[in-house]
């Protein structure tokens, strides 16, 4: 009779917990049975036959089907084996065991059976005696439990998948990006944030529980969600992408881009900015508590705000006209073939920094088309005894044109495309065309926008298609990568560019970089590319043999002379100023060199940026979405008097034509970055 105890008083927990969602925990049916077994004290068990007396096949399937069940009551775990037998010796023991055993389990689905009921009631042996009858585990199963038996599998895997994706997004998500998306949605900066709104404030109310859950007891809170219909798979849609960009850190402008390029009709326009009233007074207070407040208001450096020890050269206005030869055809504003120079000699920046810059009395510059993205402006505070912003003991910074801090390889970082590898190909243009970037291998697979962001025969891919399939850029880039030449197939790879649609008439052309084996080449197409025409870009061989790359490139020659900042490019400038960037002054070191030649009437036709997040010193970088919306706000006023001219960085392959005068000897030399 004690064994009949111990299973009506399993079915009444078990009919206890039904009415509550079941759950199974991860603990293996062998387990369970073997833990049943042997948690009898010695002498409960005896041997019946050639089997135990406990050990029966309608008990076994029973503790094998529902053994390791759970309900979840009150935000705690409760199991089948929660049950009170304080005079029925022995089964007290195995009860306590089995539950164990089970609560050390962590819960891995919701329950469904295929019958309505589980185990065995009883049934009857004939002896030579009469009829022995058997009791045995038995529980009817609550009509939430059933399901055909071809349905049980797949329905565990949608709520398993909806659980893994809660508890993920629950898990890496944050409160402060999503209080961020519902600021953006409740001033409409949001493009159809609205059809958003509800599922970011369900997401919220949950991310303010789960916070505050101790560790164990997160997984239950889910799960209790999930079995109820609650589960939240925000993660996995459009929106969930922004709330998970912006929890990473990835700057704000660039994360709702992204989005709206997901969920944003290809000529859609942002009609008002990324800023909203509660990041506003989170900006100021954050700026305010740390003391940087004027430190914010930037202007155009000039030449009377460096230090003599952070320059390298200054024009010593040489005297009188150089005469004879080809150099005084070369003076500034004659437009020249630069093919005139192709025999000039070559100078590596060391060499020409320690060895040529001290001797010069004065510089000119040859500005080419193919440098107007290495335009740039040095950017100093208004209140020279402001905090130190950056990383670097100095208030200065420096914008290239376009509000970058470098080359085109920041432009399709800034796009989420892939910077490195051992073979990176860059498209940047600068208008609403949709040009498309194209690389035929040697397999004759070709990589382009159909089959973008799937790695092809050789491993490599197009993980950027702007004013495309990803929607309009305002810096439109294209990117396409081979992570590793591992993968690579000897032979050649065919780069070209080809016009999808001619939509625009200003800012023609496109520029290209190459990068590999640690160098760049750029190359700059500054023609008007016709509706459907194939520009042919390089031709790149690969020896897998050797691992060696090479490239012959095909773009025209680009002579025609236009004018960027007040210069006419194709023409020699006079250089007033040569400098490191700041960065690099005062014997300091922090990150990437950049060299400046400052240009005589170089000017900057615009507004600069003068913070960048890759700028601020470690401990601002908590504070980086802050600085983003600062940064992109606070920009210099426009001046007459201020250094620009082109900038050239060390991670960039590149070189410049200079014409050196010391005295009255004059040279033209090409110096190598």
């Amino acid at each position: 009779m004690e064994f009949v105890t111990f299973k009506r008083a399993v079915a009444e927990q078990f009919a206890k917990m039904s009415s509550y969602p079941l759950f199974t925990a991860d603990v293996s049916k062998d387990k369970l049975w073997e833990t049943y077994l042997s948690s009898f004290p010695e002498g409960m068990n005896p041997l019946y036959r050639e089997r135990t007396e406990h050990d029966c096949n309608c008990c076994k399937q029973f503790i094998r089907l529902v053994g390791n069940i759970v309900a979840i009551i009150d935000g705690k775990i409760v199991s089948i084996w929660d049950v009170e037998l304080p005079c029925v010796k022995g089964y007290k023991d195995v009860a306590a065991a089995l539950k164990e055993v089970v609560m050390q389990a962590s819960i891995n689905n919701k329950f469904f059976h295929y019958e309505k009921h589980a185990g065995t009631d009883k049934n009857f042996q004939q002896t030579l005696d009469g009829t022995l009858t058997w009791n045995h585990f038995f529980v009817n199963l609550p009509a939430s439990t059933y399901l055909r038996g071809d349905q049980i599998d797949s329905k565990k895997g949608e709520l398993r998948g909806t659980y893994d994706v809660m508890y993920r997004g629950l898990d890496e998500l944050t409160l402060d990006a999503a209080d961020t998306v519902l600021d953006l949605i409740s001033q409409r900066s949001l493009y159809r944030g609205e059809e958003h709104k509800r599922a970011v404030e369900e997401f919220r109310v949950m991310k303010a529980v789960f916070d505050t859950l101790p560790e164990a007891s997160r997984s239950i809170f889910v799960w209790n969600r999930v079995a109820k219909g609650e589960g939240l798979r925000i993660r996995n849609t459009a929106i969930g992408t922004l709330l998970t960009d912006i929890s990473e850190g990835v700057a704000l402008e660039r994360a709702v881009a992204s989005f709206e390029s997901k969920v944003a009709p290809m000529n859609y326009k942002r009609p008002t900015a990324l800023v909203t009233q509660r990041m506003i007074d989170d900006a100021k207070k954050t700026i305010e508590d740390l003391g940087l407040v004027s430190a914010l208001e930037r202007r155009f450096a000039s030449v009377n705000d460096i230090s003599v020890n952070n320059i390298l050269f200054v024009d010593r206005n040489t005297k009188g006209k150089l005469k004879g030869g080809i150099f005084d055809e070369l003076s500034g504003g004659i437009a020249v073939d630069v093919k005139t120079f192709a025999k000039v000699e070559e100078v590596g920046i060391d060499k020409f920094l320690s060895e040529i810059l001290p001797r010069a009395d004065a510089l000119e510059v040859l500005f080419e088309n193919r440098h107007n993205g290495n335009l740039a402006s040095l950017i100093a505070p208004v209140d020279t005894t402001a905090g130190r912003l950056f990383k670097w003991d100095n208030g200065f910074s420096w914008s290239y044109v376009g509000d970058v801090t470098d080359s085109i390889k920041e432009k399709v970082k800034a796009a989420g495309g892939r910077v490195e590898g051992d073979l990176c190909c860059r498209l940047a243009w600068w208008n609403t065309d949709d040009l498309d970037f194209h690389m035929k291998e040697p397999t004759d697979y070709k990589i382009y926008f159909v089959n973008r962001r799937q790695l092809s025969t050789c491993g490599g891919m197009l993980d950027v298609d702007a004013n495309g399939a990803d929607g309009q850029r305002p810096d439109p880039v294209e990117n396409i990568a081979y992570e590793s030449s591992a993968q690579m197939k000897s032979g050649k790879y065919e780069l070209m560019v080809h016009q999808y649609s001619r939509r625009d008439t200003t800012d023609v052309g496109f520029e290209v970089e190459v990068e590999f084996g640690g160098k760049k080449f750029n190359m700059v197409y500054d023609k008007v590319v016709r509706d459907g025409e194939f520009i042919k870009v390089a031709d790149i061989t690969y020896d897998s043999k050797t691992g060696s790359f090479a490239i012959e490139t095909h773009l025209p020659s680009t002579q025609t002379s236009k004018n960027m900042w007040n210069l006419d490019t194709q023409c020699f400038h006079k250089v007033n100023v040569v400098m490191l960037s700041p960065n690099h002054w005062d014997e300091q070191a922090v990150g990437n060199r950049h060299l400046f030649f400052m240009i005589d009437e170089c000017r900057n036709d615009g507004v600069a940026r003068g913070i960048y997040n890759e700028f601020l010193r470690s401990d601002l970088e908590g504070h980086r979405k802050v600085f983003e919306l600062v940064g992109s706000k606070v920009k210099t006023q426009e001046s007459d008097d201020q250094l620009s001219g082109l900038g050239f960085s060390s991670t960039k392959r590149d070189d410049v034509l200079l014409k050196v005068i010391s005295g009255a000897f004059s040279r033209v030399i090409k110096v190598v970055m």
